[in-house]
């Protein structure tokens, strides 16, 4: 399992993996799953997936809903599909829930509610995460830890819990199938953070704006991945809300709190975890070896 937060180049570091070991690429990206989100969401290109067998990218329309429970249902089928094949599946990805799903279970909850996270996420757009955080904290503290400060994980725990009146953790819990040797890039945040605004401006320059543009008049109803970080921000300056460098701010903002966030979450990563202390390129040595070791007898 490759992970780590957005931007440190896990993608670019599994396709060079892929000349020289026998790999098949599972994503664990919450919002690589939807068809037509690909310039927002640095998704590869067709090319690249070309030329390593991808699961679990471009698999649903951007106005269907997603589970954590469908997504370990087609991730572990991949999976097992992979080794039956007798090559190594390599998890990667930076939805650090997707990943603590698979190796540590998940509870069990019902089928999503759409209409009923539209509006919790209007709440969240007027009101912040705080309202409904305090709202999850008063009936399961566990709950409120678990899904930190994650938008999409909020929305979901609440839905969940004014539709059943039962908390997220108190539901079934769904043991993981397979065990999981993880490597998480672990890059300084001095090195990171200029690489992110680098990113976002090569996303404006391929054309981030028209895609959205194009992903909403094809999918007016596309309320889960128009949460997703640039297709929220650009889809507020589509609107007239937002200049285009107030738009491009925006992105840099959550971008950078995502990362953030992200090193929070996988700073407390259970299992048998490496950290490599690089990025990009200069992971490339760590990660052969780290593989190397793991997998190639």
């Amino acid at each position: 399992m490759l992970s780590g937060p957005t931007g440190t180049g896990k993608s670019n570091l599994v396709l060079r993996l892929a000349q020289h070991f026998p790999i098949e690429i599972v994503s664990a990206d919450a919002s690589m799953v939807y068809r037509g989100m690909d310039i927002g969401t640095a998704k590869p290109w067709a090319e690249e997936r070309s030329r390593v067998a991808h699961h679990l990218i471009d698999v649903l329309e951007p106005s269907q809903g997603f589970s954590v429970l469908e997504y370990l249902d087609r991730a572990e089928e991949a999976l097992a599909a992979t080794l039956l094949h007798g090559r190594i599946p390599l998890l990667t990805g930076g939805t650090g829930y997707y990943v603590r799903a698979l190796s540590e279970g998940v509870f069990e909850l019902p089928e999503p509610d759409l209409l009923l996270q539209e509006e919790l996420w209007k709440v969240l757009e007027r009101e912040g995460l705080e309202p409904l955080l305090t709202e999850l904290r008063a009936v399961s503290p566990e709950d409120a830890v678990r899904v930190g400060r994650n938008p999409r994980r909020v929305v979901r725990a609440v839905e969940v819990l004014r539709r059943t009146g039962t908390a997220p953790a108190h539901f079934p819990k769904r043991e993981p199938k397979f065990v999981y040797t993880k490597l998480i890039l672990w890059p300084s945040w001095e090195w990171l953070e200029p690489r992110l605004k680098v990113r976002i401006e090569a996303m404006f320059a391929r054309g981030l704006v028209e895609e959205v543009g194009q992903l909403v008049g094809q999918y007016p109803q596309m309320p889960t991945a128009l949460q997703s970080i640039g297709y929220k921000e650009v889809w507020a300056y589509l609107n007239g809300e937002y200049s285009l460098e107030r738009a491009k701010l925006e992105v840099f903002k959550a971008t950078r709190a995502y990362a953030k966030r992200q090193y929070t979450w996988f700073r407390k990563e259970p299992g048998d975890v490496t950290y490599l202390p690089r990025g990009g390129e200069a992971a490339w040595e760590g990660l052969e070896d780290w593989f190397r070791r793991r997998f190639v007898v």
